[in-house]
């Protein structure tokens, strides 16, 4: 391999929420955890794109900026060489992440008092978008059947024949359960949505990240009628280690709709992007293609590691079918089905941080959400110290 995903980067005093003490004090009540919550990576990004970074710093100035037809044909020529999908330059605008771009989407095409779909479990910053601007969480909880999770159609359409509910919010790939939905499913999903007059807010963040020979598929390309009920949010933060950056790719290619967004976007004084945040889209996509598909290679690896891991050490416990993204949703019910003693084992008994299952609903006590895009040699130290935990706990 050209990169080395083993190497141990030390993250100490480099502001990092996942690392910071304080933060860890704040939301798990010690500052001493080993980190595997924040979806960000333990790598260093392509040194393609560290180059080009590190070449417009020593330029030396850093003022306003703009995005120029470089910027977007990177994004262009991207979402047609990985997903053969066809976007115009006028149908992207930007948002500093896909959260902001979230709540900028509820308050344009919803009212107070109306209803948002999601479902659980799901990432729970849909859920604070929704409450945060006064709107209606209605949720379309996922069934769990043969290791993977499935959309309840049935429950779906009830919900979405309700006039009062008016958006709805499609994670894919779907953060926690980590599933790649399938073109059939799309289509009924786009389908009802079609029928009852409902926008969808398709989050294709990790859309990048497929793993186990799964193949995405964007919403908006299932053809015309998809793409003029559809805005999509894509960015390169998970795929190349960006977040930090804060840039992200909003695609709407109907014109009624997006001229209502920009208005939206407009009224929060949204437009201006920093000359790094432009530099590193443009390299990502231009220059991190060989690296990604190097980065997919050791995700699997590590998918494999952990379930052989688990088997051996953790045998009740039940790695959900991981298709895409770099999250881990693994099911301990069988071990301690309420989520909030699991967790509680895992910071006082394992000393680890992760994202615990009923952080994103109800439907997930019980379980964990492990981040391994990281070293091998660290995911084993964290599996090492919860699989003790866990079974000196629970025997």
């Amino acid at each position: 391999m050209l990169y080395n995903f083993d190497e141990i980067v030390d993250r100490s005093n480099t502001y990092s929420s996942k690392w910071d003490s304080n933060v860890q004090k704040e939301l798990f009540g010690r500052d001493d955890l080993l980190p595997y919550w924040v979806a960000d990576m333990e790598f260093k990004t392509a040194p393609e794109i560290i180059e080009v970074l590190k070449k417009r710093v020593e330029h030396g100035i850093f003022g306003y900026s703009n995005r120029t037809d470089e910027y977007y044909d990177s994004i262009i020529n991207w979402t047609r060489r990985r997903f053969n999908y066809s976007i115009d330059k006028q149908w992207i605008l930007f948002s500093p992440g896909v959260v902001p771009a979230v709540n900028y989407v509820i308050q344009a095409f919803s009212n107070e008092g109306e209803g948002v779909i999601i479902n659980e479990p799901v990432y729970y910053p849909f859920k604070r978008s929704i409450e945060a601007n006064n709107r209606v969480v209605v949720n379309s909880p996922l069934i769990l059947k043969d290791n993977m999770y499935h959309i309840d159609f049935d429950d779906l359409e009830i919900k979405l024949k309700d006039p009062s509910n008016k958006i709805l919010i499609l994670c894919s790939p779907h953060n926690p359960v980590s599933r790649v939905w399938t073109e059939e499913e799309l289509i009924r999903l786009g389908d009802l949505c079609i029928e009852n007059n409902v926008l969808v807010l398709a989050d294709e963040i990790h859309n990048d990240l497929i793993l186990r020979g799964n193949k995405h598929t964007m919403f908006a390309s299932l053809g015309k009628k998809y793409e003029d009920i559809s805005i999509t949010a894509t960015a390169p933060s998970k795929t190349f280690n960006l977040a930090g950056l804060y840039s992200s790719n909003i695609i709407v290619p109907n014109e009624v709709i997006r001229k209502r967004l920009e208005e939206i976007l407009l009224r929060n004084s949204i437009g201006g992007q920093g000359p790094l945040s432009i530099e590193g889209v443009i390299a990502a996509y231009d220059h991190g293609e060989k690296w990604l598909d190097e980065l997919l290679l050791y995700l699997n690896e590590n998918v494999d590691f952990i379930e052989g891991f688990l088997e051996k050490n953790l045998p009740r416990a039940k790695l959900i079918d991981v298709q895409g993204t770099y999250l881990a949703w693994i099911d301990l019910r069988e071990y301690e089905k309420d989520g909030v003693t699991l967790e509680k084992v895992i910071i006082d008994k394992a000393g680890c941080a992760l994202d615990g299952g009923t952080w994103f609903g109800e439907s997930g006590s019980g379980f964990l959400r492990f981040n391994f895009a990281a070293p091998r040699e660290f995911i084993k130290v964290g599996l090492e110290r919860i699989a003790n935990a866990i079974n000196e706990e629970f025997k």
